[in-house]
């Protein structure tokens, strides 16, 4: 499946990506919220699974909106806890280590973080986990999903459709980078990805990606490291960083990364 290969439907503030592998559609939700949030739903039949959830209000009504007259059977809660207006009585499936990282850990750190940046319009609220699910097979409304923890939380592999969802790549996007050996664990799991033939890579900020975009992160990785190194402060960082990279998203995100860096 290549990655342009869908259907867009435009939404007035989101746009819908809807890519049709025969009996399972996937439905690529791009929210255009301030943090570019992406949310996936996988439709079989009449039932369908989401994975993470909007947190925005406004996309919370407009995803609700979208999904009416779909079997919704489950939520799958991984590196995104908050928004828990959005289909409050749908259960919602997650790892403990997921659970902590949202209620205990840096999950919940960058909920309160966006809490106070925007204010009244982002759902701050948490997700009550229904159903704790471990590492392994997990079949929810008749779909397979292979789930494998992170460090943070859980990537989601969808065999049917040969595509994994995890939380960042973004392949003209800067990332949250927690310093070298973070990037030399995205780096590996990028290259397992490369290894496994996925046909796309789905991600919680970005359109669905492919290969050639997990190698294009890989050398902005490897480069990141060597312009730290290079580097003795978070501004000389910064400042090199977008000269190397002028056209790159995300500058919240490099800002980040400058201070796992150079803490």
């Amino acid at each position: 499946m290549n990655k342009n290969t869908c259907k867009a439907v435009k939404l007035k503030k989101g746009e819908m990506n809807i890519y049709d592998f025969g009996t399972v559609r996937l439905h690529a939700y791009k929210t255009n919220d301030p943090i570019d949030d992406e949310v996936f739903i996988v439709e079989k039949g009449s039932k369908a699974v989401i994975i993470e959830s909007p947190c925005f209000f406004d996309n919370i009504k407009e995803l609700a909106d979208y999904l009416e007259g779909i079997e919704v059977e489950g939520i799958l809660i991984a590196y995104h806890g908050a928004g828990a207006h959005f289909l409050p009585q749908i259960p919602k499936y997650a790892t403990q280590h997921a659970v902590e990282y949202s209620q205990n850990g840096g999950g919940k750190a960058l909920i309160e973080n966006f809490t106070n940046t925007f204010g009244e319009i982002f759902d701050g609220s948490i997700h009550q986990i229904t159903d704790i699910i471990e590492a392994g097979k997990v079949t929810i409304g008749g779909i397979d999903f292979l789930i494998k923890e992170t460090t943070e939380a859980f990537d989601v592999e969808i065999p049917e459709i040969n595509a994994v969802y995890t939380h960042m790549l973004g392949h003209d996007c800067h990332s949250i980078v927690a310093g070298a050996a973070h990037a030399d664990g995205m780096i590996a799991e990028l290259r397992r990805y490369i290894e496994r033939g996925y046909d796309l890579i789905l991600t919680s900020h970005y359109t669905p990606e492919d290969l050639k975009d997990a190698q294009t992160k890989i050398a902005y990785l490897e480069n990141l490291k060597k312009i730290a190194a290079g580097c003795t402060d978070a501004e000389s960082f910064k400042t090199e960083v977008q000269k190397q990279y002028p056209s790159y998203s995300g500058q919240n995100y490099l800002d980040m990364t400058a201070g796992f860096f150079f803490s």
